[in-house]
């Protein structure tokens, strides 16, 4: 297996650190604005396909996949003239513009949530894959090793890679002097800034963390944005509190979230209504039935087996 991406964004980075094969080509993302900007972008989109051609023909895949984003469209669409059979993933409950323009070069979407208008043979609603290194974590392990007792009430906090600033503030401010035991992922962004805000030790910040599943084994609560971690919090049977990134391309997370806020194991607060959660996690820290009720509700709609899912079905296509 190899990747392929732009230059410069993360993968570019994390992929030789897993050890896999890199291969970049020039493409960015489209502004939403007539500018200088978006001309260069539909420059670099003309020659990408060119660009993931060459890659194609260097590397021979038997079957290629997209994840989603202004990434994937050029190769999709490369290994749709290569005569290669191709997928799609989509990551969110509204399908992406750049997954919207490649899906019809694509023999199969992967869909994480069921999307309107998006069903038949082609189409397939498997979850979104949650990293093997997250699943399984003892709760009585992960709460000793961030020094919480077993029956201490616990919160956990954390916002995308960079951080939710938002969210940052609300917690450090709410819980930094007293209250619940805290574990707070911030990011790397606004860690320094909020380490003086908190003067206890049962409040854990750290900037990032290799031992996620840990960090989710051990809440009784969680209060995240709703990217791709909500599913890692349906895993993790973690009753949520769900807070939108508001700028989402076409409010995205608040799709995302209302989906667990149905089931039963969430609940959503808007981003400008962020104050009231401090007193929404004592209530449910108070209410050890509700939380049962949340918990077993998000096991209920977990995926645990979307990554094999898609495996299998790019082992078919490959197969064809």
């Amino acid at each position: 297996m190899t990747f392929a991406g732009s230059p410069d964004r993360v993968e570019s980075r994390l992929v030789p650190e897993a050890g896999f094969e890199f291969d970049a080509f020039a493409i960015s993302g489209f502004p939403r604005k007539p500018s200088l900007a978006l001309l260069q972008a539909l420059w670099r989109a003309g020659k990408a396909p060119f660009a993931c051609r060459s890659i194609l023909k260097r590397r021979r895949p038997d079957v290629v996949l997209g994840g989603g984003g202004y990434v994937a469209g050029p190769m999709v669409l490369a290994a749709r003239l290569s005569r290669i059979p191709a997928a799609l993933t989509e990551a969110d409950a509204h399908l992406g513009l750049a997954n919207r323009l490649a899906a019809p070069f694509a023999s199969k979407l992967f869909l994480a949530y069921a999307i309107p208008g998006r069903e038949g043979k082609k189409v397939s609603v498997v979850g979104r894959p949650v990293p093997v290194a997250h699943l399984g974590a003892n709760r009585d392990e992960a709460r000793a090793r961030f020094g919480f007792g077993v029956s201490t009430p616990v919160v956990a906090v954390f916002g995308a890679l960079a951080g939710a600033t938002t969210l940052n503030e609300m917690a450090v401010n709410a819980w930094g002097d007293t209250g619940p035991g805290v574990v707070h992922v911030s990011g790397e962004r606004d860690f320094a800034a909020l380490r003086e805000k908190v003067h206890r030790p049962d409040y854990v910040l750290l900037s990032q963390t290799d031992r996620f599943g840990d960090v989710l084994a051990a809440a009784d609560v969680a209060v995240s944005r709703a990217g791709g971690t909500v599913w890692e919090l349906a895993a993790a049977g973690t009753p949520s509190i769900l807070v939108p990134y508001p700028y989402a391309t076409a409010d995205h997370q608040t799709l995302n979230a209302r989906h667990f806020e149905r089931g039963g194991g969430a609940i959503v607060v808007p981003n400008d209504e962020a104050s009231s959660i401090p007193g929404l996690v004592d209530e449910l820290l108070g209410d050890p039935e509700r939380l049962a009720v949340m918990r077993a509700a998000m096991l209920s709609m977990a995926r645990i087996d979307a990554a094999d899912r898609i495996a299998e079905g790019l082992i078919e296509l490959a197969g064809r």
